[in-house]
């Protein structure tokens, strides 16, 4: 995993993550992580901060890379200057590699004539000439094969250049691990740059030159960089030309993942943040249990899987190479799947920070609210897909009394005039009990509102529900009330009534 720390997280760079440690996992292989910062302007120590956290909450631990270390470091681009610079070095010396003067305005006017002339011929075998062959964009190899007095020349003028790599003629073909076989033309593939007019390295560079003294064996990645890999490919033979590189890397293309329209999932896209679903109290198992379903399945009739049972399966050569659309509902019910997974007390942990942040109990917990807690989560852990949702259903338990709001669309709907028998009723019954449990609640308020007011059962309580809980929506009302305790419960029927 090579991310570039120039902003937040997305889920693709996830899936690709899981993918790749999936691999490596299931063939006891090495994950390494290694962070892309050539990109001095928008990379950020926080952007970087932020994928590392991803990753740990993930759980996707990693073999080398930052915090952890290993023989093949550093392992920021920003870090390894004076290998690239050997690199290029070498590079150069070889022949594989040339300095080219031409601006960007330069190349870009070649380009227009070109495609004039292009223009031109095509007119011409509409009315029955030879089809001409588009011209490649781009960089047209003017600075192949200078001479000594125009590189000369080129120099006296003060011109800067940037080193290009020598495209090799003919084609260049790779058997994806995703794809199967993919070839390219190299006559449309143009020479490219290695490093800026000041020195500095380019991703063009960088990359090939980490996978070589990184040792990588495989790379999968996004389909978005599918027609860059001839661009690699070349330069890895030239690396091993010049004993940098040992072998090149299997690569294997990952579907695109796509929103909403059939659009590939941008950053501008909510759901494409990954950091977010964290934020919102999803669960890691099953935030990756769906995005493994993104180009890839256990068995066709079986969703709902493990991250060990995931190493246990995975397969490249199992990923589909069509895109994969992201379904948020699907998500979420993935997500709910896992949570019906977790023990009460193992729900109970990790919604505690959504409910410290939420303010329902207070940082650290007191004994009571840890009692309270310990008795309320059963009622509400069927019921919640996220933990942030397990605030809004249990703090009408812990909130004090002054403070206890109902929420005014249901007031209005449930604590009207027609609901002032109801609760009127439900006060007398339950004033009247002697043991205050959730047997001895129900049976009085059913005897009072269905028996006595003659209501229909899905009906009755509704007033009741939102006197206590301030919401239409909640735990168990009878439950809830026992937890709840006699006097706060009738005090609350007594203010709704007022």
């Amino acid at each position: 995993m090579a991310p570039s720390p120039t902003g937040s997280p997305h889920v693709g760079l996830v899936r690709t993550a899981l993918f790749n440690w999936a691999f490596a996992r299931h063939h006891g292989g090495t994950f390494v992580f290694r962070i892309e910062d050539t990109d001095r302007e928008r990379s950020t120590d926080e952007s970087l901060s932020s994928i590392i956290d991803l990753m740990r909450w993930l759980g996707l631990d990693w073999d080398e890379g930052p915090e952890v270390g290993g023989p093949h470091g550093p392992y920021r681009q920003s870090e390894r200057g004076e290998l690239y610079a050997d690199a290029l070095t070498r590079l150069e010396g070889s022949g594989r590699v040339y300095r080219c003067y031409c601006t960007n305005d330069e190349v870009d006017a070649r380009f227009k004539v070109r495609k004039a002339a292009y223009d031109e011929a095509k007119k011409a075998a509409a009315t029955g000439g030879e089809k001409p062959e588009a011209p490649v964009m781009g960089y047209d190899g003017f600075c192949r094969d200078l001479t000594s007095e125009q590189i000369a020349a080129f120099t006296a003028e003060g011109r800067a250049s940037v080193p290009r790599l020598r495209m090799p003629d003919g084609s260049i073909t790779w058997d994806d691990l995703v794809r199967g076989e993919v070839t390219f033309e190299t006559k449309h593939v143009p020479d490219f740059a290695l490093a800026r007019t000041n020195g500095d390295p380019l991703y063009t560079l960088v990359n090939p030159v980490d996978d070589a003294l990184m040792e990588i064996t495989h790379v999968l990645r996004g389909e978005d960089l599918l027609s860059s890999t001839p661009r690699q490919i070349a330069l890895y033979e030239a690396l091993k030309e010049v004993g940098i590189a040992k072998v090149t890397p299997q690569f294997g293309h990952l579907p695109y993942v796509m929103g909403e329209g059939n659009k590939k999932l941008s950053k501008r896209d909510p759901e494409a943040h990954a950091l977010a679903y964290r934020d919102q109290g999803y669960l890691p198992e099953g935030l990756l249990n769906y995005l493994a379903l993104l180009g890839w399945a256990i068995a066709a009739d079986r969703d709902i899987f493990t991250l060990d049972e995931m190493v246990e399966a995975f397969e490249i050569g199992d990923v589909v190479a069509n895109p994969a659309r992201f379904d948020l509902k699907k998500c979420d019910a993935i997500n709910a799947a896992h949570m019906r997974r977790l023990s009460i007390e193992e729900i109970t942990h990790r919604a505690l920070p959504f409910l410290k942040a939420d303010g329902v109990v207070a940082d650290p917990v007191n004994d009571a609210d840890a009692q309270l807690l310990e008795l309320a989560m059963p009622l509400i852990a069927e019921r919640i897909s996220k933990f942030t949702e397990a605030g809004a259903l249990l703090a009408f338990l812990f909130v004090d009394e002054d403070a206890f709001e109902v929420d005014p669309e249901d007031a209005e709907k449930q604590l009207g005039e027609a609901g002032k028998p109801v609760l009127q009723a439900s006060y007398d019954a339950l004033s009247a009990l002697s043991s205050w449990s959730t047997d001895a609640i129900q049976t009085a308020l059913q005897a009072a509102l269905v028996d006595g007011l003659g209501l229909k059962p899905r009906n009755a309580f509704g007033p009741v529900r939102v006197a206590i809980t301030g919401k239409r929506i909640s735990p168990p009302l009878f439950e809830s009330m026992e937890l709840l305790g006699r006097e706060r419960s009738l005090g609350r029927l007594q203010r709704a009534l007022g």
